[in-house]
């Protein structure tokens, strides 16, 4: 369980993981050492899994990025899951409740592009149906 002083921690790296740590330390009202060790506890327990680089999205104008759901057929979805992780195509991969197993978002330089990672899935022993959308904007994106 996380404290109210940890939540605002990770609230604060959220917003910018790059925030000097006597920056956290003068917001959440603790001492330098407190907020390492916080840090510290919190990258042990695995809350906080690591730190990434997110770029602005005029960086990603030039990319066309589409959510793909991917109905499996049964028993086959740890070998879908394996294929689709060796693809540079797909962002991220979801397990989903409903009518599809996974939801991927994939990107691809041009339309041409996204169109032929979609044929990849096809490839996918497993893989019994897609659907895909293309991203026209985000509107919100709190990660």
């Amino acid at each position: 369980m996380l404290s109210d002083t940890d939540q605002k921690l990770i609230d604060l790296l959220q917003a910018n993981a790059r925030l000097p740590i006597s920056d956290i330390a003068r917001k959440l009202g603790v001492s330098r050492t407190t907020v390492q060790a916080r840090l510290d506890r919190l990258e042990d327990g695995g809350v906080i899994k690591g730190y990434t680089l997110r770029l602005a999205d005029e960086k990603l104008q030039n990319k066309i990025r589409a959510l793909v759901t991917i109905k499996v057929e049964t028993g086959k979805a740890i070998g879908v899951i394996s294929q689709l992780k060796k693809m540079v195509e797909v962002d991220t991969l979801h397990s989903v409740s409903g009518r599809y197993d996974f939801v991927a978002v994939i990107s691809g330089d041009t339309p041409e592009g996204v169109d032929q990672t979609l044929d990849k899935f096809w490839e996918i022993d497993g893989v019994l149906n897609t659907e895909s959308a293309l991203i026209l904007s985000t509107k919100l994106d709190r990660r």
